[in-house]
């Protein structure tokens, strides 16, 4: 039952994301629901080939190439919905890093609530 409030969650902090940054805009709460939930397939499905595939990139930048797959996801995401739009790969970069750190919170403040995952 967790997953489902994350997911409200995150999809508030996909809005808020659109409303702080211009290059990413989201039409609805539903349609931030829609998105919340295909990046969070990207992130399960793909997110894992790409950074097996990227490892020697990753090495040799320090970690730096992961921001990179991240805004690959946070665009792939974009382009699959009408209804989340993402200006460029500029646009995707800095959202998916502001999406990143809001998940962060999201998910230090449900662990204080309510105990680490099970």
């Amino acid at each position: 039952m967790l997953w489902l409030l994350r997911w409200f969650l995150l999809a508030c902090a996909l809005l808020l994301v659109a409303t702080v940054y211009p290059g990413v805009s989201v039409a609805s709460y539903g349609a931030a629901l829609w998105a919340a939930a295909v990046l969070g397939l990207l992130n399960t499905l793909v997110r894992p080939i790409l950074v097996l595939l990227t490892l020697p990139i990753t090495i040799v930048t320090l970690g730096l190439f992961l921001f990179v797959v991240n805004a690959l996801m946070f665009w792939a995401a974009a382009s699959l919905l009408d209804s989340f739009d993402v200006t460029g790969f500029g646009a995707a970069l800095i959202g998916s890093i502001l999406y990143t750190l809001l998940s962060i919170v999201i998910d230090s403040a449900m662990q204080r609530l309510f105990g680490p995952p099970q």
